[in-house]
């Protein structure tokens, strides 16, 4: 396919194409949306009527937020194949935001019927959209790997300039104004990032269109040979993946219902029909696993193996790591002291004021730059672009004007959420120093820290709730236990997010990556669900031994797997077979 990538090349902004910054502040809206209403969700589902919420229990509203992650990660498989195969990645982009804007659309309503609707389009439109941006970014520096990593970088902070912002704004809007203007807001700016990417698509070229039939042979090195999955194994991938949605739809469903709508509504072998459904599900992949490795070669296959090791203790990782919208997120809203006096108000205000202006002061700066570069050409998608950072600019100062006011300030419970947005902006320079450096850790002490390091912040929350005795609905600890969390944790989140699906493309041929890619995700989405149940666990445990136990539970659990990983390095180290 041509790319004309020396045309691409020619007008730049900041050293990189203009077509990265289109893509740079589509990213940035879709993560504003998605993390502005993600912060609101468990939140609105628990609050109390008088304070416009539809007040559920806690367990309902932590099994609907991990079916809803889950799917989003799940969904992704669809989308990467329907772009690959059939639409390309630049419409799975436009009918992933479109999807997205209608999904923001309904849960503004606020009933029953749009919510749950909203939240199905939010899904599928994630699905399309996610995957799909940076295969768009792949294609633009193909022959200009040199400048990829700055490239990613760059991207990279449009998505956390877009997490801050919304969940800055949107959880202000949400928990101050109505959960209807939070959601609203998130879909408004969806739209603003699908109307300029479609109106300055053109700045691609030929890239991310429809594709072209590949009708080369794939090259198989010696000793390597092709393994068609048969018939029988198509049959376990089908019964696991029918049995595990069904599971993971049935969970939130049959709750909320109180078992009017129950598929597994039945007892088999003294297990309940919900646990034996899941745990034959997780059975038929195990065995399927066990069929396929031995059927690769040895090297292939000892890597696969690798590979698998990682996914599991990824689950774990985002299991605990997605406590923040849920469980982290109740704590500060129910628990913790979120009003401010005195001095402590006056630094706040001004901590607050920077941490508003500088984000979007720079964001803007760089807006500047690209509209210089493209708005004879794309003025239209230049004019949306422009008309959404005069909206988020008047929201941010009205923001501002309301908590300015007053000698006390109150915090929201959104707002430490922005913390992980921040931290990552400010230590991934670092990070990606020491990766860099003489002593860059391999693969096992990244996963053995990264998890050490999640453990650490739920320690620091577990101690900080010591006080709370069990069965509590209040508390006034200390915001600097969250502010830890959010420190610790997000140092764990960029020794493994970021380098894992860089181990998976290391690790397996090319003609694999699309195959493991699905595992990695379905081990991500499998984490989700979890860290939904683990919120679950949260309130039944928060009765009877304090919510300071659970935490602890999380605790042991990250520092288990950091024990783990540091054990398994020989093992793993062999089985990788040089790659690092």
């Amino acid at each position: 396919m041509a790319t004309n990538l020396d045309h691409l090349f020619k007008d730049k902004v900041l050293g990189h194409p203009t077509g990265l910054f289109v893509l740079f502040f589509t990213e940035m809206w879709e993560r504003f949306s998605y993390y502005g209403m993600r912060a609101l969700l468990v939140m609105f589902f628990t609050a109390k009527i008088f304070d416009g919420g539809w007040e559920w229990p806690s367990s309902w509203a932590y099994s609907i937020f991990g079916t809803y992650v889950s799917l989003v990660y799940l969904s992704t498989l669809i989308g990467g194949y329907f772009a690959d195969k059939i639409i390309g990645f630049r419409w799975a982009v436009l009918v992933g935001a479109l999807l997205m804007t209608l999904g923001h659309a309904c849960m503004a309503v606020e009933t029953p019927f749009f919510i749950y609707s909203g939240l199905t389009l939010l899904v599928f439109g994630s699905g399309f959209f996610k995957p799909n941006m940076t295969s768009i970014i792949s294609e633009m520096y193909a022959e200009k790997p040199e400048k990829k990593d700055g490239a990613y970088t760059i991207f990279y902070m449009g998505v956390n300039a877009g997490a801050f912002v919304g969940i800055l704004l949107c959880g202000y809007l949400g928990e101050q104004i109505g959960w209807s203007w939070g959601f609203g807001v998130a879909g408004l700016f969806m739209l603003f990032g699908l109307l300029q990417f479609w109106l300055a698509q053109n700045i691609f070229g030929d890239i991310g269109l429809k594709p072209e039939k590949n009708e080369e042979k794939i090259q198989l090195k010696e000793g390597e040979r092709l393994n068609p999955f048969t018939r029988f194994e198509l049959a376990i991938i089908t019964i696991s993946s029918c049995l595990g949605l069904a599971w993971i739809l049935n969970d939130p469903i049959s709750k909320i219902s109180e078992g009017q709508y129950n598929l597994f509504d039945f007892t088999i072998f003294n297990f309940q029909g919900a646990d034996f459904a899941i745990i034959l599900a997780l059975v038929l992949f195990v065995v399927l696993l066990f069929i396929r490795i031995p059927k690769y070669v040895k090297i292939t296959r000892d890597r696969m193996i690798a590979v698998v090791f990682f996914c599991f203790v990824t689950i774990f990782f985002w299991a605990i790591f997605e406590q923040a919208p849920g469980s982290l997120t109740i704590f500060a809203r129910d628990y913790t002291n979120r009003i401010l006096e005195g001095n402590a108000a006056i630094i706040f205000k001004v901590v607050d004021v920077l941490l508003t202006i500088v984000p979007l002061g720079v964001i803007t700066w760089v807006l500047l730059k690209l509209f210089k570069k493209t708005f004879a050409k794309y003025s239209l998608s230049n004019i949306f672009l422009a008309t959404s950072f005069i909206i988020i600019w008047g929201i941010a100062i009205f923001r501002l004007f309301d908590k300015l006011s007053g000698d006390v300030a109150e915090i929201d419970a959104s707002w430490f959420g922005t913390l992980n947005s921040l931290f990552i902006i400010t230590l991934a320079p670092l990070f990606s120093k020491w990766w860099e450096s003489k002593r860059n850790p391999n693969a096992n002490m990244k996963y053995a820290i990264g998890m050490a390091l999640l453990g650490l912040g739920m320690a620091c929350v577990a101690l900080g709730s010591a006080s709370i005795p069990p069965g509590a609905k209040t508390a006034s600890v200390s915001m600097i236990w969250l502010v830890l969390v959010y420190f610790f944790h997000t140092m764990g989140e960029l020794c493994i997010s970021p380098v894992s699906l860089s181990y998976v493309s290391k690790l397996v041929p090319g003609r694999m990556i699309a195959m493991m890619f699905g595992i990695y995700y379905l081990a991500i989405a499998i984490g989700m669900k979890m860290a939904g149940m683990f919120g679950e666990a949260s309130t039944e445990i928060a009765k009877t031994e304090g919510l300071s136990y659970f935490f602890w539970i999380l605790t042991a659990i990250s520092i288990f797997l950091a024990i783990l990983s540091v054990v398994m390095y020989p093992i793993i180290k062999k089985l990788m077979h040089g790659v690092k």
